[in-house]
C-alpha cells in the first residue's frame, strides 16, 4: 500500500472512530435515564454507576458495528441491547444457592403472613427473629430477591429454579406458555400488577397511582404473585 493510500485510510478511520464516539457521546442522556428509570426498580445494594458503565460498554460496542445505511436511527437500534447488557449485569451478582432459596422462600411466606394481619411489612429484625439468623442474613436475601424479581419471569426460573425440579428440561417458548396460563387463573389485579411490572417496566409507585392502591399492597401482590408462580413451576 503506498504511502498516499494509507494516509487516506487511517483518516478515513480516525473520521469513522471519531463519528463513532460521537454517537456514544449524544445518546448518553438516554442511557443515563433507561439507568435511572431500572434503578428506580431495585433495591439500594445495586450502584446506579454500575448500570451506566455496562451499558456505556455495551453502546461503545454497538456503535462499532452500527451501520448507518441499514439503520438511520441508532438509539433504536442500540436501546434494547443496551438495557439487555444492564440486565446482564443484574445477573451476575450473587448467584443464589439452595440455601438462599429457601431462605427467600422462608422471609416471603413470613412476610405475607404479616402483611394480612397487620397491613406492613415486617422489619429484619422480626424476621431475623422469627428464623433464627442475622439482620444480615436477611437484608442479603431481600436484596438478592429483590433483584432477582426484576428480570423476566423466565429468566427467575433459570435464576431460581432447583436443578431437579419439575421443569428443569422445559423448553423456553413452553415455560413462557406455561407461565401465561397460569397468569391467566388469577384475578384482574394480579395480572394487572404482574403486566405492568414486567411488561410496561412500571415501578411500585407508578402501578399504586394507576390502579389506585397504596404502593404496599401493590409490593404485597406483585410478592404473592411470584410466589404463586414459582410453586406452580416447581421453583
Amino acid at each position: 500500500m503506498n504511502k498516499q493510500r494509507k494516509k487516506q485510510l487511517d483518516a478515513y478511520q480516525i473520521g469513522l472512530l471519531s463519528e463513532q464516539n460521537e454517537l456514544v457521546v449524544a445518546y448518553m442522556p438516554a442511557l443515563r435515564a433507561m439507568a435511572a428509570r431500572l434503578k428506580s426498580r431495585l433495591p439500594a445494594c445495586v450502584e446506579f454507576n454500575d448500570l451506566v458503565g455496562a451499558g456505556v460498554c455495551a453502546m461503545v460496542s454497538l456503535s462499532r458495528a452500527y451501520d448507518k445505511e441499514k439503520n438511520d436511527n441508532f438509539w433504536g437500534y442500540a436501546r434494547m441491547r443496551v438495557y439487555g447488557a444492564m440486565l446482564d449485569f443484574l445477573r451476575s451478582l450473587d448467584p443464589m444457592s439452595r440455601g438462599d432459596r429457601k431462605l427467600i422462600k422462608q422471609i416471603n411466606e413470613l412476610s405475607a403472613q404479616y402483611f394480612n394481619e397487620h397491613e406492613s411489612e415486617p422489619s429484619d429484625e422480626w424476621l431475623a427473629k422469627k428464623i433464627g439468623v442475622s439482620t444480615a442474613q436477611i437484608s442479603d436475601a431481600k436484596n438478592m430477591s429483590e433483584i432477582s424479581m426484576l428480570l423476566p419471569l423466565d429468566e427467575q426460573y433459570d435464576l431460581l429454579a432447583n436443578p431437579e425440579g419439575t421443569f428443569e428440561k422445559v423448553e423456553k417458548d413452553d415455560l413462557i406458555s406455561h407461565i401465561m396460563e397460569i397468569l391467566r387463573g388469577f384475578s384482574l389485579k394480579d395480572q394487572q400488577v404482574i403486566q405492568l411490572y414486567y411488561f410496561d417496566e412500571l415501578n411500585l409507585a407508578e402501578i399504586s397511582d394507576l390502579l389506585g392502591i397504596s404502593q404496599s399492597r401493590v409490593c404485597q401482590i406483585h410478592k404473592k404473585m411470584i410466589i404463586k408462580l414459582r410453586e406452580r413451576l416447581g421453583f
